[in-house]
């Protein structure tokens, strides 16, 4: 039984062949292409579950193919970048990205961000959760009631408005810039210490254990809500 099908882009004919290799052995059903260009046609013909999209390729590159995407699909998309940087990791990110691993990466790690892209659902963002239950937090969105551990945790309305709106888009790396843009509006994108001082509060009341385990820093880019619950 296959896992999914995963477009793999990328100009690179050894990088291709790691991939295939790669997720071959997951049981995946690959499709390749070399540039930005062959990238839309494969996916349209093929219409893969996730796509793995080099940011440096001539012609066309990641971040206009990215975007190209993103205007008639939903489909989780990691790209794949040599470069570590702030600016070029959130770039992806606004462009539409979900995830990003930089070169070289290692196989336990772009396996697991690839099963966290492809856990998220089409319609979460805009739906969203009615409920969220794990070992030690428990959340009735509808309801607004919160449980960490085993005592009820009364949240702000922008803690609240925070976790929902991480929790909508669960597993997806979320930048500082969208998270002030939807809790606080437009105003609000020069002034990440107010996100800073909200995240630092919600923590303290829905990790019981004290240490971040479901709101993840990414450094220097953003914060991924883990439904999981990561140690």
């Amino acid at each position: 039984m296959s896992s999914g099908k995963v477009l793999v882009v990328d100009d690179e004919p050894q990088i291709r062949r790691v991939l295939r290799v790669i997720l071959a052995g997951e049981r995946y059903e690959v499709f390749e292409a070399r540039s930005g260009e062959s990238a839309l046609m494969r996916f349209r013909e093929f219409l893969p579950d996730l796509v793995l999209l080099d940011l440096n390729m001539p012609g066309m590159g990641g971040l206009e193919t990215c975007r190209s995407i993103r205007e008639t699909s939903d489909v989780p998309i990691i790209v794949l970048t040599v470069h570590g940087g702030e600016e070029e990791k959130v770039e992806a990110l606004d462009a539409g990205a979900d995830d990003y691993v930089t070169k070289p990466f290692g196989k336990q790690e772009l396996l697991a961000r690839i099963r966290a892209a492809l856990r998220r659902s089409p319609t979460a963002s805009t739906a969203g959760p009615r409920t969220f239950v794990s070992r030690d937090l428990e959340i009735d969105f509808e309801a607004r009631q919160i449980r960490a551990g085993k005592k009820n945790v009364r949240l702000t309305p922008k803690e609240f408005e925070l976790l929902l709106y991480l929790a909508r888009h669960a597993g997806r790396v979320m930048t500082h810039r969208s998270l002030l843009l939807a809790i606080w509006g437009p105003n609000s994108v020069e002034q990440p210490e107010h996100l800073r001082v909200l995240v630092a509060q919600l923590r303290k009341k829905i990790d019981v254990e004290g240490t971040p385990r479901y709101i993840i820093t990414e450094p220097w880019v953003g914060y991924r809500f883990e439904p999981a619950g990561e140690k």
